[in-house]
């Protein structure tokens, strides 16, 4: 199940690490899981958009290809990208998987958040 992934960074799109975003071995193995699982695409886009409970809300969604701009960060054998904008909310984040039956699922420990709703899908600076 586990894939190797390209050290080839495409044309407009930067190298980044985990120092912006950090994504546990749990994380990594089931982001792995879902990529074969759904085959939408390759690469998982981390996005801050407005909205939730507290203001500011995670999205993720797998893509076929980073787009210009886009940061790329390798880690735990997964290709995350992240837009500009995005980055300067989640610099220093860790993304975590829980699987338990309650609280389970994606954890995004984030230092810039200073609250969060009680889901933890929404936060505010």
């Amino acid at each position: 199940m586990s894939k190797s992934i390209s050290n080839t960074i495409p044309e407009g799109v930067r190298q980044g690490d985990e120092r912006l975003i950090a994504i546990t071995e749990a994380a990594g193995q089931k982001v792995q899981s879902l990529i074969a699982r759904d085959q939408e695409g390759e690469f998982l886009r981390v996005k801050v958009t407005g909205g939730g409970c507290s203001g500011l809300a995670y999205k993720m969604k797998f893509v076929e290809a980073p787009k210009r701009g886009d940061i790329l960060i390798c880690d735990q054998n997964v290709q995350l990208i992240v837009d500009s904008k995005s980055a300067l909310y989640l610099r220093g984040m860790t993304l975590d998987y829980s699987d338990k039956l309650v609280a389970g699922g994606f954890k995004f420990s984030n230092p810039n958040a200073k609250a969060t709703c009680s889901c933890g899908e929404s936060f505010a600076v």
